[in-house]
């Protein structure tokens, strides 16, 4: 029950993230990347606390860094112009489609079940981006997908030895860093308003609780989880997601989100269930 308990919580969190950036960006609290940037300020800083500063930034990867940092900027970028629920759910599709492509380009070989997962997977992806079937935003799924591809790169990058938290901590350290650096030719080229209060207020929540506690809180749930629990448990984010934002951004959950949804989740579910390695 506690394991149970402390998983929904984290999928919470990760459901979390999706809400948050859609409550601040839609009501032009704070522009993307200001919401980008004091997440992964404050989100390392929590981090940091949780794990050992020195050790922490000896463990992190400034490709695994640079990777976080695209799943960052383009993730707040498409919530500009996605739903709460098809942003996680292109998100949630693009990460593990990702990994996927990858495992198989290393070796890695899939079942027939897994196969007709993945064409599902993809089935589901292209019905919701269908025209006519209230499709979202064509910029605002593209950056999702490419936020989706950082994520599972930086997923890939990110398995090493040694302590995950702390792993976790040195690549977000990294990854505030290079979005510093960044800002000043960024906001030249694209600039914001100074974000209100309750923008920055809500980007600190999304680096602090859903993104460094959350990702901590996830890792220790990981020592008691199986791989395809793992995986399995993660399917429930959109849906999470899906309903955070009718609650709360007030958005509608339409019939041909739900369809799409409920494809991708299936296709998925079987694609990422015991990837047979090569004898």
């Amino acid at each position: 029950m506690r394991v149970a308990l402390l998983t929904l919580v984290v999928l919470i969190a990760f459901a979390g993230n999706s809400i948050l950036a859609r409550l601040a960006l839609s009501g032009g609290d704070i522009g993307p990347w200001s919401f980008s940037l004091i997440r992964f300020v404050s989100g390392a800083g929590v981090l940091l606390i949780l794990a050992k500063p020195l050790a922490s930034w000896r463990s992190g990867h400034w490709g695994a860094a640079l990777a976080l940092c695209a799943y960052g900027v383009f993730f707040s970028y498409a919530y500009l112009k996605l739903a709460t629920g098809t942003g996680a759910l292109l998100l949630f599709a693009s990460v593990q489609l990702t990994m996927l492509i990858i495992a198989f380009s290393r070796g890695e070989r899939l079942r027939l079940s897994q196969t007709l997962g993945l064409a599902l997977a993809v089935a589901g992806l292209i019905y919701l981006l269908s025209p006519g079937l209230d499709a979202p935003s064509p910029i605002g799924a593209v950056l999702m997908a490419a936020s989706g591809i950082g994520w599972g790169i930086y997923s890939v990058l990110g398995k090493s030895e040694g302590d995950p938290v702390a792993r976790t901590s040195g690549n977000f350290a990294r990854a505030a860093i290079l979005l510093l650096l960044a800002t000043p030719i960024f906001l030249t080229m694209s600039p914001e308003s100074i974000p209100a209060p309750d923008g920055i207020g809500l980007a600190v929540l999304s680096g602090t609780l859903t993104s460094g506690l959350g990702y901590a809180l996830w890792y220790r749930v990981l020592r008691d989880l199986s791989v395809t629990t793992a995986s399995i448990s993660q399917l429930s984010v959109p849906v999470i997601a899906a309903i955070g934002g009718a609650l709360l951004v007030l958005e509608p959950v339409t019939l041909s989100f739900a369809l799409a949804c409920a494809t991708v989740l299936i296709g998925v579910g079987l694609a990422t269930v015991n990837v047979r390695k090569p004898s």
